[in-house]
């Protein structure tokens, strides 16, 4: 059973930076497509970026240009770096991972099979 858990969010004002670490265990991590997803208070969960085995990256539109994700093989540990943080970018952030997902599922929630707790990130302004 794969655990995947987030850490690095917080309290950020407007145009400032954070990076979010997920770390996980109990499984192949080097094959895994390893994603980030956020949930506002009351609204969907949304797609921000993802990593495939082949490192290949995706992102939300929304977030292009701002975020980049990365992963770490070695460490267990999928990265988002995030800049230029606006007040919509306040939401908690999970990290979600799949084996076997294929390019087109990439942003669609009900496709990951592993699901971290989540970490707040807030932007004041």
């Amino acid at each position: 059973q794969v655990q995947l858990v987030e850490s690095g969010g917080g309290l950020v004002q407007i145009g400032g930076s954070l990076r979010l670490s997920c770390v996980a265990s109990g499984g192949t991590f080097s094959r895994y497509t390893l994603a980030w997803f956020r949930q506002r208070p009351g609204q969907e969960r949304e797609f921000v970026a993802a990593i495939r085995y082949s490192r290949t990256t995706h992102y939300a539109n929304s977030v292009k240009g701002r975020f980049t994700i990365s992963r770490d093989n070695a460490k267990n540990t999928v990265y988002l770096q995030m800049n230029s943080l606006q007040p919509d970018d306040t939401a908690v952030y999970l990290c979600a991972g799949d084996a076997g997902i294929i390019l087109s599922s990439i942003p669609y929630q009900e496709h990951y099979d592993y699901w971290g707790q989540g970490t707040q990130v807030t932007v004041s302004s």
